[in-house]
Order: structure tokens, then sequence, then C-alpha cells
């Protein structure tokens, strides 16, 4: 589980970091339309994308999910285990077909507080993933049902 593409997303991990969380990966793979996970559920595990098209959701009162955002090859899907009350801020589906690496949400913290500066370096990572979700989810729901949209588009 060296490759290039599982090792992406953990890039900004030190080395001997991103081996330790890639040693805790279970290749997992998907058929489309797959329920990955509801919003509101508890955040037990998470996955960085090998392959495929993740869908990510939210629920929308008197609407449809809003599709919030996409994520493809090297991403990571879910941020919500690391944070307490380790419940699911959004949902996910596979688009398409979909292999990824999954990971046991609560074996990862234990990882983490034995090792600080490993739980440091792993909160930091997750956390810029938590800016680039909140900021596409801001954007999209704009475009959706704001009147003149989220402006992003010129």
């Amino acid at each position: 589980m060296t490759t290039a593409t599982t090792t992406r997303p953990t890039r900004k991990l030190p080395a001997e970091y991103r081996g330790r969380l890639m040693s805790m990966a279970h290749d997992v793979r998907y058929p489309p339309e797959t329920r990955l996970f509801n919003e509101g559920g508890r955040a037990d595990h998470f996955f960085i994308v090998e392959s495929g098209t993740v869908a990510l959701d939210m629920r929308v009162p008197g609407r449809r999910a809003a599709v919030i955002d996409t994520l493809g090859a090297g991403e990571l899907i879910g941020w919500s285990w690391l944070y307490q009350p380790h419940v699911w801020r959004f949902g996910a589906r596979t688009v398409g077909p979909v292999r990824a690496y999954e990971f046991d949400a609560e074996a990862v913290r234990r990882m983490c507080e034995a090792d600080p500066e490993m739980g440091r370096s792993i909160a930091l990572w997750v956390g810029e993933a938590v800016v680039r979700r909140l900021n596409a989810a801001r954007t999209r729901l704009l475009d959706l049902y704001a009147p003149y949209g989220s402006g992003a588009r010129g």
C-alpha cells in the first residue's frame, strides 16, 4: 500500500506517520450507488479513495439531499471520525464503482493518543480536509439556493 496514489492524500504527513496510518488500511470495493454513510450516523471509519468517485451530500429541509462535493482518487472521505461527538456531518455515496482504503476510526484515534505528535499531524491533515469540505459546501449551497448564487463563477 505504498503506491503514489494511496499516499497522495497523506503526503503532508511525515513519512513515518504516513506509513503507520496506511498499515492500518483495509482494501474495500463498492458498486455504484452504495451508501457509505449517512449524515447524523456514527462516524466510526473513514476512507481514502483509490479509484472512482464519491458524492458528499447533506440534508436540506423541505428538499432532497444536496450534493455538495464529489471526491475522487487520492481524497480523504470523512473527517467526523476524528472530532467529538463522532457523528457524520455529511452523507456519502458512490457514484460509480469505487475502490478505497478503509480505516477503523477508533484504532487510528488510539494510535494518535499513544503518539501525540502523530495525533497532531493527523489532526492538521484532517483539518485541511474540513476547511476544503466546508468551503465546497458553502459554495454549492449558495449556487443552489441563493438568489444570485455564490458569485464564484464569473
